[in-house]
């Protein structure tokens, strides 16, 4: 039995350092360890040997088991070595290599815009203002001195979510009302108001159900028009460039009095007229107007020593004049040409 066990530990050496592969050490497990194995084999034998040779030939068994099982451990972790380093060879990677260059997104085109005319405002001390977008009817209405029963609010079709307690607001203009009232000491104002607004519009290429506002309101001592036109030229001329004029032309809101349309004259056929202007030569970009005394009385200001302007503006048609955009719907298409390619015109 002792010659047995040396011969198995000598052959299953010799064996196990000429393997190459995985398969033919499992196949040499088999051969050894296996139900027909050598080493199984022993102990069939030890039925023959006395009491007393069995225990020291039981435990030479186990032991050359072992010992098969520890060999093939470590031979199997060189072969798997030894193969993840042709591995990495063949699949090595040059780090001196440039990296791959990943595209980063651009902001939707509007969000542009508004950042843009939002740097402006800051630069003039004003402050970016928001307010929720299912508003009261006291704010979105009432306030701005459309009681109910008031004929212009049928100019506006409101989308009403709590009979007429709660709306979608139908202009940024709440934001005013909420930022005077909240002003306990009623100091000096500068705000402009970006956000989405909801009326219910035809869906044709000028108009949509929902977009996007910027209004803007001033309110001080001994505010003018004059300081409002000077406010309007000055965002005229950084959209739209210093070549432009304006104009203001007589117009009604409930919430300013005097009202004025703001119009700028017609960058693509310098007043020549086109299909942009519609043959006028100018194009209409927003509204106006000084804060109605009554707004102000409704909010806590002194008509009699507090004045302001309040302005408005749609973004998408700022967007659509100054990058060329017949539709407004294009804006909500994710063409990704219309953020990247207009941008820079």
């Amino acid at each position: 039995m002792e010659k047995d066990i040396s011969k198995i530990k000598e052959s299953v050496t010799k064996e196990v350092a000429k393997t190459k592969t995985i398969l033919d050490l499992n196949n040499i497990k088999t051969s050894y360890l296996g139900k027909k194995g050598s080493v199984t084999k022993l102990y069939e034998k030890l039925k023959e040997a006395s009491a007393k040779e069995k225990k020291s030939l039981g435990k030479d068994i186990n032991d050359v088991k072992t010992f098969i099982n520890e060999l093939l451990k470590t031979k199997a972790q060189e072969i798997n070595n030894s193969l993840l380093e042709e591995r990495l060879k063949r699949e090595a990677i040059d780090v001196t290599l440039p990296g791959l260059t990943i595209n980063n997104g651009s902001p939707n085109i509007l969000e542009a815009l508004i950042e843009n005319l939002e740097e402006l405002f800051i630069s003039m001390g004003y402050d970016v203002v928001e307010g929720p977008e299912i508003e009261k009817d006291l704010y979105n209405f009432e306030l701005l001195n459309l009681p109910i029963g008031h004929p212009a609010r049928v100019a506006q079709d409101t989308f009403y979510t709590k009979g007429e307690e709660l709306l979608l607001r139908s202009q940024t203009s709440p934001v005013q009302i909420r930022t005077m009232l909240a002003n306990k000491d009623k100091t000096p104002i500068r705000i402009i108001c970006p956000g989405k607004v909801y009326r219910r519009d035809d869906d044709d290429a000028t108009h949509s159900h929902e977009f996007t506002q910027m209004e803007g309101l001033l309110v001080d001592k001994r505010i003018t028009m004059a300081d409002l036109k000077g406010t309007f030229d000055l965002i005229t001329h950084h959209l739209f460039g210093n070549d432009v004029k304006t104009r203001f032309r007589s117009s009604f809101y409930p919430f300013t009095e005097p009202s004025v349309e703001l119009d700028i004259s017609c960058f693509n056929c310098k007043q020549k007229g086109c299909h942009i202007c519609k043959q006028t030569g100018w194009i209409t970009i927003g509204g106006a107007g000084m804060v109605h005394p009554n707004v102000l009385r409704n909010c806590g200001y002194d008509p009699e020593e507090m004045s302001g302007f309040a302005f408005g503006f749609g973004v998408e048609r700022l967007a659509m004049l100054k990058y060329e955009i017949e539709d407004i719907r294009t804006f909500y298409t994710n063409d990704l040409r219309i953020d990247v390619d207009r941008r820079d015109m």
